[in-house]
């Protein structure tokens, strides 16, 4: 991929047209990689730092399913807690990028000075 910082989208494997975050992260200047629940560890050990990560949870998604987007995010916000990453649980698209844009200024505004 190319300089852009980059967001990995986690998502349940189904993917409509609408629902896509790719061209709003785009627009925001970040390049995005989705991959389904079941990858997320696979593709995460691809990229060394992302600027986020986004668990995109189906919006009509069952307990069950809601339930392993929450264990998930537990579990990459205790690994990625070091590199100060921001993990964000989304409901589906609406308001996703506006959610990322916000933790991302404040995880700039927050960063130490190198």
């Amino acid at each position: 991929m190319n300089g852009m910082p980059k967001v990995l989208v986690v998502d349940n494997g189904e993917r409509a047209p609408d629902g896509a975050l790719s061209a709003e992260l785009a627009g925001m200047g970040y390049a995005s990689v989705t991959t389904p629940f079941e990858a997320a560890d696979d593709v995460l050990a691809l990229i060394p730092s992302p600027a986020a990560v986004v668990l995109q949870m189906p919006r009509q998604a069952g307990w069950a399913e809601r339930r392993r987007f929450m264990e998930l995010a537990s579990r990459l916000r205790k690994n990625l807690a070091e590199s100060g990453t921001p993990v964000i649980i989304t409901g589906g698209v609406n308001g996703a990028a506006t959610m990322l844009q916000n933790q991302l200024s404040m995880h700039a505004v927050a960063a130490p000075d190198l």
